[in-house]
């Protein structure tokens, strides 16, 4: 989320609103849903046999039905959760299980969570597609448009590793622009071949892992291009993954002077990050993401670079993130409450730890990786992919380091030493 200080405040009183506690029907509905599974609380089967209670499910998994997706036709496609082993794995997306239990729907949002969202850009700001022309920006006249929110995406290909969606839906901005959209989103499961197309080399195979690509098309549908003047959309994909007490997120940049590439990162979107949970050093950002403080970074798009990742010492778990970053589009859209002095100056990665709120409530814990594709200039018919890949692996903690070793030149026990 981009917005400083409001986004967190309204998913926290959305969540807590709509779903304070569990009913005692889904309770022993979900009870009997976990026996069946013989799962427990934080296994991919758990949350799947969770979700299958609420809404229609796609499941991709490999030929040994290790490496498993969940995906949501009804909630825009979203990757809910996965796993690299199994049923009985770690289950590594966050999932708001009061708020889906409840059955309510709130008008401004509803924040079912998941691994892998795709949401558009901007947030706020003379184009944002939150806001209805003229009103004042602020929670009481933001709403989420219910084609990123509620509404499902049809189901137009399906195979044992790979999902095809599309919807088409027009959005009005903030200046009045008439916006016809056209998105098409394809879910693939990766295998170990492809990951090594991605990472540049093998995946030791000692280690569990579980890889998915998402290529998600926007495309201008409408009669009029989309330009500076009259506003640009961008592909925003959110990813709310289960945080413990020991995952550090680790972002490279690109190193130089500020006079030619810039600021290396925006740190102030919920007030400055303490220095104990936030540190640059030598081309890497490390933040701390425990779900107990709420902090964001923003790294703009002349300092991002493909890869980015967590490490969950608690649970041995690497997580990475590489997305489609163009080397000569530096246009991304600003997402600021506030009419803006430039509205493409916005970031292309961003990282978000959750925590309590002033009120001391917390929707989550959960935390995030984010990317975004350049503002789409695009003339009638044409369109912009973004992609991004997610990968997480399991296992010995020597054969992980060779992992971040190799495309962050960087150790495992380096990351986990920085917030000791």
């Amino acid at each position: 989320m981009s917005n400083p200080g409001n986004i967190r405040l309204i998913f926290t009183a959305v969540a807590l609103v709509l779903g304070m506690t569990l009913s005692c029907s889904s309770g022993n509905k979900k009870n009997s849903s976990m026996q069946m599974n013989n799962t427990l609380p934080g296994t991919f089967g758990y949350d799947l046999a969770f979700l299958n209670r609420f809404q229609e499910t796609v499941v991709l998994s490999d030929s040994e039905n290790r490496a498993q997706v969940v995906i949501m036709p009804g909630w825009q496609a979203r990757v809910m959760t996965s796993t690299a082993n199994g049923s009985k794995g770690f289950s590594y997306g966050w999932i708001n299980y009061r708020l889906i239990s409840s059955g309510r729907r709130a008008d401004h949002i509803n924040a079912f969570g998941g691994e892998e969202r795709l949401w558009l850009g901007p947030e706020g700001g003379q184009f944002s597609v939150y806001f209805a022309k003229g009103m004042k920006q602020e929670f009481a006249n933001w709403y989420v448009p219910a084609e990123l929110d509620t509404v499902a995406f049809d189901l137009v290909l399906k195979s044992k590793t790979s999902a095809r969606f599309a919807k088409q839906f027009r959005l009005v901005n903030y200046s009045g622009t008439l916006l016809d959209i056209g998105i098409e989103r394809t879910v693939d499961l990766l295998d170990k071949n492809s990951m090594a197309a991605t990472l540049g080399f093998e995946v030791p195979d000692s280690l569990t892992g579980v890889a998915y690509q998402s290529e998600n098309t926007l495309t201008n549908r409408g009669k009029n291009t989309w330009t500076k003047e009259s506003g640009m959309l961008s592909v925003w994909m959110l990813s709310m993954l289960t945080p413990s007490p020991g995952v550090t997120i680790f972002i490279p940049y690109r190193e130089g002077d500020v006079k030619d590439s810039g600021t290396i990162m925006n740190d102030d979107y919920f007030g400055k990050v303490p220095a104990s949970r936030l540190i640059v050093d030598s081309g890497i950002i490390y933040l701390k993401a425990d779900g107990k403080y709420r902090s964001k970074i923003g790294i703009p798009p002349k300092r991002a670079m493909n890869f980015s990742g967590s490490y969950d010492a608690q649970n041995r778990a690497l997580t990475l993130l590489w997305c489609d970053l163009p080397t000569d589009r530096t246009d991304y859209v600003n997402s600021k409450w506030e009419i803006q002095k430039d509205p493409f100056s916005g970031d292309a990665i961003n990282a978000y730890n959750d925590g309590p709120v002033e009120d001391g409530t917390q929707m989550g814990p959960f935390y995030e990786l984010e990317s975004s594709s350049p503002a789409a200039n695009l003339r009638p018919g044409e369109k912009i992919i973004h992609r991004q890949r997610i990968f997480h692996f399991e296992g010995n903690e020597e054969q992980l380091s060779l992992i971040t070793e190799r495309i962050f030149g960087i150790k495992l026990q380096d990351i986990q030493a920085k917030f000791k």
